[in-house]
Order: C-alpha cells, then structure tokens, then sequence
C-alpha cells in the first residue's frame, strides 16, 4: 500500500504500461519466509499483547444506521437491497459487529492510494493470501481451449444508488470505454490476446461472454490485477450523460464545465475506474465498493461513508461493512506521519514510511501506541537493481553495456555486505533480479551469481572485457580511447535508499577503474528519458518475485513497461515489431516462449516454459542486482480485528484491500 500505479487503464500512456509502483512512489508461497539477518527484537513484529477486548457495538442483519433509514421508510429492507445470492465472506479471525472508523493516511492527493485501501471490488479477485483467483462480483467458467469465458453475475445486486447492475454495465465499459478510440486509443493488450480484441456477449442480464480467437491464459488473472477494475466500476445509468455517444448535447456540458474535450469531462466524473482520482472526488457517481465518498479527497483528507447496497455478508447473514466509515487523510510530511504512526492513530498507514530505519521507532512504541506491527509478505525482489542500457543510442557504450564480461566484473566488485550492514539495517540477503526463495519460480543460479564481492575477479572480468588500458588518473579506457564512464539515473522521491546505495557503488566501481556518474532525476523527466531511451541506466528495485513473476516478467526478460534494461528490445516485442529494435537471439527466444505461456492451459507446462526463460536469463545477466528486499511490516491499531497475517504485497496485489477490509471491525 502506497506505492501506486497510474497508468491502471494504460490511458494515461503511449508508452509501455508501469506498475502501480512506477509513478508516485513515495519514498507464490502462502508462508512467510524471514529474510532479516538480525535477531533483534525491535526488528521483530510479533506481538507481545493481541487484543483481548470483546466486540464494541451491536450486531444484526444490517448496520443500526441503515435500519434507523429502513424504518423511516428512506431505504428499502436489508433483504431488498442484498442480491439472492449474496457473497458470504469469511472473517479472518470472527465475525465482528457495526460502528467505528478506519483510520488511515497517504501522503499525497492520490487516488491510486485510495485504491489500494477501500476501491479494491473488482469481477473476480485476489484471495486474500494470493495463492490464486476467486469469485467476486462474478462466478466463472472457462471451456477446455480457454478460449471462451463465461461470467455469472449476481442477481439482483445493485449500485450504491439502489440502480440495478446487470451485464450491461460490463458491455458499456468493455465497448463504449475501453473500445472507444477517443477515451482509449490503444485497446488494452491484456484483452487483445495475439492483438485480437475480444469479442462481448451479453447472453441476458446477469450473464456475459468474452471470447478470445485463441486460448488466454491468464484473463481471470489480469481481471483480479489493477488493470481489471474498470470493468466493475463503470455505470451505465450514471456515466453515459458524459458519454458522446448517449449524449448529443455532451458538448455544452463540455463547454460549461472550461474544458476542451469530452474525455476530460469522462474522466473527470470518475469513469477512469477505481484506480484515477475522480472517483474520489465525485460523491454522486455510484459504486460496487464497501464505502461511497462522502467528503471527496480535495485537500487534506476523504470520508468514505457506508454503501447501504453492498453485495457481501458475514457468515451470519449480516451485510457487510462493519465499520460505518473510513478517513484517509491526507499526510505530506514524513516526519508528522512518523509521530503520527507512532502515537497509534493509524491502522495500515502509507507503507512509504514503513521503512527499516523506522521500525526500530515503531516498536518502541507499540505500547504507548497501543498498536501492532504484523508482517507483510512482499512480492517485491531487489532494493536497488543496476540496469544498465543495453540498446544505448550511442554503439561505443552500447557494445560496452552489452558485453556480459564487463557486467560481471561491476557485479563482483560491489560489496553487498557492506551496503546491507549502511544502508538496510542489516536486513536483506546479496541477491539479483530473480523470483524470491519462496516462489515456487525461484531458480538459484539466476537470484545469487555473481554476488560474491570479489575485487580481482572483478578486475579480471573488466580486463577480459577489453578494458586493459587506463589514463593518468587510474581510469579505464574504452578501445576508442575514451574514458569508462556513465551515468546512472535515480528517480527522486521513490525510495530513501537510493542516494546512499548509489553512493557506495559509485565507490565500489572506482576502485575497479570504473567511473560512475549520480544524476538525481525527477520522476516526469525519469521516465520521459526512459521512454526515449535516453538514459545510460538507471537504479530501480525489482518487482513480481512471487506468483507474480509469470504475469508480469519484465525483470527476467525485455517486456513492456518493466524493462528499465532494454528499452528497443521491449518495444519491439510490446507492439509486435512496429518500433523498436528486433531483440538478439536469446531474449528473441524468451519471447517466444513466453507467448506460448500466455495460450497454454496448462499450468505444469506453463512453469516448465517459464523455468526456461528464467534460466535464459541467467545465461544472459541482463542486470546488476544488490539486496534481496526483507519481508516489510506494516502496523494495525490493537482495537482493530479481522486483519489477517501475512498480508501479501506487490505491484499486481493492491494491498491490502484484496485482505478484505469491509470485515475489519473494533473492539472495544
């Protein structure tokens, strides 16, 4: 949570999607394995004082506030507003009882952040320890090829504004928005299998047909990701007076609104899904979700009141959410927010201060605080991932950044050791970019090669490079006779390790004769110069080590958005070679296979294809990587139950709303 993804939709960018992470960063196995090296107990999250307090407020088939509304004859009966059939959620711990408020932050005017709180409803969706999909707002069924899904919706369930949402609300955002030119110039690839868009059926009111020309994979998959939420959170009723082609006076709302265009009035209402910051900003458009805006997020906070419609109950039949509302506010500094944490006003705060040099601080204060810290299982894999530019515009330094050799002999001469003990609070393990140890993809050559700090091995590999000569001042020199230098790329407000751990590298390579430049950039121009490939390299950390790895590979392979490496070779293979550059031999292969994986229905034979693009790359060595990420924490106030441990973490699981907070409640 807090580390957000933008791009959700991919409307916001011609370029190649990003994760939830890549944009506003701001500073596999269901068992969670310990990486910390320490035995310290402040490093620990295991709480010495679980609640013990029994359950505040009342319990019955419906919250009192919306029973008050059902006697006063404003709402019809908690029977009438529930589907026939509706979702029956299981605690995490046991059934809680109504009343209270969620407290938390984010640390900007994000709607992203919010996402990944309480906007997390998609048709289907993560289970809550990421070990696969599971039924949300629909049920499924797939036919032997995968290449038709039929999608079951609940009868009867509603908006929050009491309207009926049926098949036809998907049909609008599969055809009217994510298949209308001028709101989406480029359909999103994740429904285009083979760059075939799908094709929509609306078989009645509570059953639709995606049909795909051939088999697809991973769909319920990219259905419970990010990138899904947008089909459950479009409207009809409400969105198409914004909408060209249900509205032939659109253009005077337009005009009345000072805007210029019709997609920025869309927009603007909400209709970029549950993952943009107008949803949040706009109390009248109706929702799936446990909670419905209230005080929109404009300056320093958002209320979100609860959805008197919602389609989900405890075991008992009573409706979900427990808690009446939810308050995010709004935290810039990350020193109130500290205080903050650290007096207990917040349960699951903004993990951008939930750092390693911060939980010493925290668990001081679990008493005083009356909070607990509980553990996060992290799908991310690397703290800082040197990616040189493999596809450099200039061919001295590209021919340099692709001689494997050269690679190496900076991988051996960084001294891991040292920078977990500076920079990591002697967490972490030397690691490269490769599937964590508790993935099932974990390959043990590819995660620890060439992590030895090793200074003359490094030399050698250097020398064997071809760099044998050096300049007055200790310097290598290329064979054109310049000097061995460039620069590396640090996006500004990402992540506080950075700067130092760039720092210590920069050292590390000019004792091996390498020159190493830090240029600090700032996130729009990162990623602008990135796109252009126009970068020597950059730092970044490493994502989707869990069961994620398959789904989003870019850290194994050029791909997409995830390619920070080899930028040509990834636009080449995201627009099926109409720009770019044709990739070599071997990432060609990795290619290939992997677009074999995205059609084949068997998951055995799926691993047994990705075990071979993982053990490609490390043939290859695309990149250098430093320090294995720690298993993260995260902090939940003594009096708020049903949160469950570990809660998964990474780009594609937007936690912790797949943990199901609409059964979090307090105790007294």
């Amino acid at each position: 949570m807090g580390d957000q993804r933008r791009h959700l939709t991919g409307r916001h960018f011609t370029g190649p999607d990003l994760t939830r992470r890549d944009l506003l960063r701001s500073a596999g196995g269901a068992a969670l394995a310990a990486t910390s090296l320490v035995g310290c107990d402040l490093l620990s999250t295991d709480p010495s004082n679980q609640p013990k307090s029994k359950p505040a407020g009342g319990k019955g088939k419906e919250a009192p506030g919306l029973a008050a509304q059902v006697k006063a004859g404003k709402l019809p009966a908690v029977k009438d507003r529930l589907p026939a059939r509706p979702l029956v959620l299981k605690p995490a711990q046991e059934a809680g009882s109504y009343g209270g408020t969620w407290r938390t932050f984010i640390q900007g005017i994000d709607g992203s952040s919010v996402y990944e709180n309480i906007g997390y409803d998609p048709l289907v969706r993560w289970a809550p320890d990421f070990s696969g999909v599971i039924p949300n707002i629909v049920t499924w069924k797939v036919d032997a090829d995968g290449k038709e899904y039929v999608l079951q919706l609940r009868k009867g369930m509603r908006w929050s504004d009491g309207e009926p949402f049926t098949a036809d609300d998907i049909a609008f955002a599969f055809e009217d928005v994510l298949g209308n030119k001028e709101l989406f110039p480029v359909f999103p690839e994740w429904l285009a299998p083979g760059g075939k868009p799908a094709r929509f059926t609306k078989v009645d009111d509570v059953t639709c047909r995606f049909s795909f020309a051939e088999p697809h994979a991973f769909f319920l998959e990219r259905l419970a990701s990010p990138e899904g939420n947008m089909l459950a959170a479009s409207p009809k009723h409400y969105l198409k007076q914004f909408h060209r082609k249900y509205n032939p006076d659109l253009m005077k709302l337009v005009k009345d609104a000072k805007l210029t265009d019709w997609n920025q009035l869309y927009f603007g209402k909400g209709g970029d899904g549950t993952s943009g910051l107008a949803i949040w900003q706009n109390p009248d458009l109706p929702v799936l979700l446990p909670w419905m805006v209230a005080t929109p997020l404009t300056k320093d906070r958002l209320v979100a009141k609860r959805n008197p419609y919602y389609w989900k109950t405890d075991p008992d039949g009573s409706q979900l959410p427990y808690l009446d509302e939810v308050v995010v506010e709004v935290v810039t500094s990350p020193e109130t927010a500290v205080l903050k944490v650290s007096n207990g006003e917040y349960t699951l705060p903004s993990t951008d201060i939930l750092t390693p040099s911060n939980k010493p601080v925290f668990a001081r204060s679990t008493d005083k605080g009356d909070f607990r810290m509980i553990d996060q299982m992290t799908s991310d894999i690397n703290n800082g991932v040197f990616c040189l530019n493999l596809t450099h515009k200039n061919p001295a330094i590209r021919k340099l950044f692709q001689d494997k050799d050269f690679r190496i002999g900076l991988s051996y001469a960084i001294n891991r050791g040292e920078l977990i003990k500076a920079v990591h609070q002697r967490q972490g393990m030397p690691y490269q970019s490769a599937p964590r140890p508790e993935s099932d993809f974990h390959d043990e050559k590819l995660a620890t090669q060439y992590t030895k700090y090793d200074v003359a091995e490094a030399n050698r590999r250097l020398d064997r490079a071809g760099l044998t000569r050096r300049d007055s001042t200790g310097w290598r020199l290329r064979p054109d006779g310049q000097r061995v230098a460039f620069t590396v790329e640090l996006p500004t407000g990402f992540d506080p390790t950075y700067p130092a751990t760039a720092e210590l590298v920069q050292n590390y390579w000019k004792a091996v004769g390498v020159q190493l430049r830090v240029q600090a950039q700032g996130g729009p121009l990162f990623w602008k110069r990135l796109f252009a490939n126009e970068h020597d390299a950059v730092l970044y950390s490493a994502e989707n080590g869990l069961r994620d790895a398959i789904l989003d590979p870019g850290w194994f392979f050029p791909i997409a958005g995830r390619c920070y490496y080899a930028r040509q070779w990834a636009d080449w293979y995201a627009t099926g070679g109409k720009s770019g550059e044709k990739p070599p031999a071997a990432p060609l292969r990795q290619m290939e296979l992997y677009d074999t994986i995205k059609i084949t229905m068997d998951e055995g034979e799926r691993r047994r294809l990705f075990a071979e693009i993982l053990r490609i790359s490390a043939d290859e060595f695309y990149t250098i990587g430093t320090v294995l990420i720690a298993g993260r924490y995260s902090i939940v106030q003594n009096k708020v139950r049903n949160v469950p441990e570990p809660i998964p973490e990474g780009s594609l699981y937007p936690d912790p709303a797949p943990v199901g907070p609409e059964q979090f409640y307090l105790r007294a």
